[in-house]
């Protein structure tokens, strides 16, 4: 389906509500008005964070206009992330990874949304992954932001048991969210999630939270293989796995590229950046996640032009189909970004696609 620029034009009506789910109520900002013939963007967010300090500066760029003029936006908060949360009941047992994406049925219920393109960050990527693997019809696409598919190992636990005991919570979510050049470095941009860590969220229902993300399960996934068995247990949409190659994360994010359909899925690794390349690289994520979408039929070309026309970094591409390497530098992102779209596009395609810009 190709959503043309004059049909796709709406004065987006923002709701915020509460949604009863059986694991707690979920805070919901809807924004937009659904409608039958698209999906609707879905947002979850990262531990520490919530939609405003994960996604405000992605959805506040003037080009991401390009993509909310044409889709509604879903944010979701977990329970007692968002601002001005109380603290969640001692007698409330906070919910699993796995019953967290298991809410998010009665989400989409609740607003009468038919499918979903999720963006999650973190443990929001990994409960939309979780999501699409139990629900793949509710699920177009999928863009997934320092992804980690593996549980916690024995030792993982213990250094996470020691690190409780010798650090705030505030110091144990920086370290998840960035990478340590970053956190040495980069001082502006730590200090701010420091504070809104610190001032703006809850920090039991924080703790909370966090726990449960370390407490996960592995992603139950296995690459199709050629020959092999190719109903195996995978994402069926197509997938963006984007990462920082400063994040704490990007051993993950690659082990999980490596288990995922090659044709469906595209990993993009951004240079000059850290742990939330949605906030330092907004622009950058943007433009990936249009040609994403547009790659998925949903966007026609010409409505392309005005964020092409204003895409002046330049970018590498990698390409790495069995073993071999190629490698071709470009003076226009929009040249990695089409790549983007056109290996989505062509399932047929059987390599795997890695790009760095």
């Amino acid at each position: 389906m190709v959503l043309e620029d004059e049909d796709s034009v709406f004065e987006p009506t923002i709701t915020e509500e509460h949604v009863e789910t059986l694991y707690g109520n979920v805070h919901c900002i809807m924004t937009g008005t659904p409608r039958a013939n698209r999906p609707v963007i879905l947002t979850f967010h990262d531990v520490g964070l919530n939609h405003k300090s994960c996604f405000e500066k992605l959805f506040s760029h003037e080009d991401m206009f390009e993509i909310t003029r044409h889709f509604p936006v879903c944010h979701v908060e977990a329970p007692g992330q968002h601002e001005t949360a109380k603290t969640l009941p001692p007698t409330y047992i906070y919910p699993t990874m796995d019953q967290l994406s298991e809410a998010l049925p009665a989400v989409l219920k609740h607003f009468g949304l038919r499918t979903v393109v999720g963006l999650g960050v973190g443990a929001g990527a990994y409960i939309l992954a979780k999501f699409a693997l139990n629900h793949p019809e509710l699920v177009d696409g999928l863009v997934l932001i320092n992804i980690n598919p593996s549980a916690e190992g024995l030792m993982d636990s213990v250094a996470y048991r020691i690190t409780e005991w010798t650090h705030t919570l505030q110091d144990q979510v920086i370290a998840h969210l960035f990478g340590k050049e970053e956190i040495q470095t980069n001082h502006d941009l730590i200090a701010t999630y420091r504070h809104n860590i610190t001032t703006t969220m809850n920090q039991y229902n924080v703790s909370q939270f966090y726990r449960s993300y370390n407490s996960r399960s592995a992603l139950d996934v296995e690459r199709p293989v050629p020959g092999g068995n190719i109903n195996v247990r995978t994402l069926k949409c197509s997938t963006l796995l984007v990462v920082g190659d400063d994040s704490p994360a990007v051993e993950a994010v690659v082990d999980c590229n490596s288990k995922l359909n090659p044709t469906k899925t595209t990993l993009l690794k951004m240079s000059d950046c850290g742990g939330l390349p949605q906030v330092v690289q907004p622009a950058k994520v943007i433009e990936a996640f249009k040609y994403f979408i547009q790659g998925m039929g949903y966007l026609s070309s010409a409505s392309m032009t005005r964020l092409r026309s204003r895409t002046t970094s330049s970018s590498s591409i990698s390409t790495h189909s069995h073993g071999t390497e190629e490698k071709r530098g470009r003076s226009q992102t929009d040249a990695s970004m089409d790549n983007i779209s056109n290996n989505n596009m062509d399932h047929m395609n059987s390599k795997s696609t890695e790009l760095a810009c």
